[in-house]
């Protein structure tokens, strides 16, 4: 421990000096706060008054871009606005994919995950349901239509309240495990010692999923071909099938959500905090989340559309990465389905 870890620990081991520590705190994130709030952003608004949104937050996956946005861009409906958004930077490249398809392009100055997607929603004024997808996430085909459909489903005719809902997500605490077992590779799965294989958060147990580059690669089908074609997964889970959910009972990622604006609004548009990092890393999907676990609320996922997932950040990012550029026919848009 360093010194000033142990001097820390031992001025909070004082009631005046955990009060003192609490107002650094308080102060330095007021000041962060501040900051965040005058910081400057630039819009180039090509949107055409839809009800239904998609923001995409993208800057920092450029080899990614090509079949991401080509997948975005064949499965999106006419009635859904894109804006692309990056974080505290702007992309030459991002701004020509949202010109050529047109799309929407908003940058920020400050890097702040919340407000570059706060700021996207209320330059959308129009639209009632946001999408919201980050820049290493392939969709397939149906990927809008299903989830509106779900959220429709849990609020008229089911004994639930939506806060939001995703699809079948390949690496994810939840979708992973729920989808080797409508592939029926659980104990496949369970045989490789990867994992505990336990629904979780990644964060309080079960951090295998989240920073074990062969979960991915797994996931990806690198051994095992019924889990290589996405596209594949989403006709087979969908075509003849009536529409299919579960409810997921732990805080989930949110890389690929459908939620409202009414809720949005509700849950006070997510927060410009610095709980993960001075980025507000991860404290959008915390925010969401608490709200669906503390209002009432469900956190669902339809089954009848996966999407991929590059994967979590670190080692399984870097690791993924290169499986990508020597995969490339798994993850590029396919027209046979």
């Amino acid at each position: 421990m360093s010194m000033k870890k142990r001097a820390y620990r031992l001025i909070n081991s004082f009631s005046w000096g955990s009060a003192a520590l609490r107002l650094r705190r308080a102060a330095r994130e007021d000041r962060g706060r501040k900051l965040v709030a005058s910081a400057g952003h630039h819009f180039i608004d090509r949107s055409k008054g839809c009800e239904k949104l998609c923001i995409v937050l993208a800057g920092y996956k450029q080899p990614l871009w090509d079949d991401v946005f080509n997948r975005l861009a064949a499965y999106l409906p006419c009635d859904v606005d894109v804006c692309i958004m990056t974080s505290g930077l702007e992309n030459e490249e991002l701004k020509c994919i949202a010109d050529r398809n047109g799309w929407s392009y908003l940058s920020t100055d400050v890097n702040h995950l919340s407000l570059v997607q706060n700021l996207a929603i209320d330059h959308h004024p129009n639209a009632k349901w946001i999408y919201k997808i980050d820049e290493d996430m392939f969709i397939t085909k149906g990927f809008f239509e299903k989830l509106l459909e779900t959220y429709l489903q849990l609020e008229n005719n089911s004994l639930y309240v939506p806060a939001f809902v995703s699809p079948l997500v390949n690496v994810s605490c939840y979708g992973h495990l729920r989808l080797l077992q409508k592939t029926g590779l659980l104990e496949a799965f369970r045989e490789t010692g990867m994992t505990d294989v336990k629904y979780s958060d990644g964060l309080h147990h079960n951090r295998q999923v989240i920073e074990n580059p062969m979960v991915a690669e797994f996931m990806w089908g690198g051994s095992n071909e019924q889990l290589r074609d996405i596209d594949k997964l989403t006709f087979e889970f969908s075509e003849g099938h009536d529409l299919e959910y579960s409810i997921c009972p732990v805080r989930f990622s949110i890389g690929a959500i459908l939620f409202s604006r009414d809720s949005w609004l509700e849950f006070g548009k997510f927060p410009i905090t610095f709980v993960g990092s001075e980025y507000g890393l991860g404290d959008d999907e915390e925010h969401i989340c608490h709200y669906a676990c503390f209002t009432g609320r469900v956190m669902a996922v339809n089954e009848n559309v996966v999407v991929g997932h590059l994967g979590y950040g670190g080692a399984q990012t870097k690791h993924m990465m290169e499986y990508y550029s020597n995969h490339r026919a798994q993850f590029s848009l396919k027209d046979n389905y």
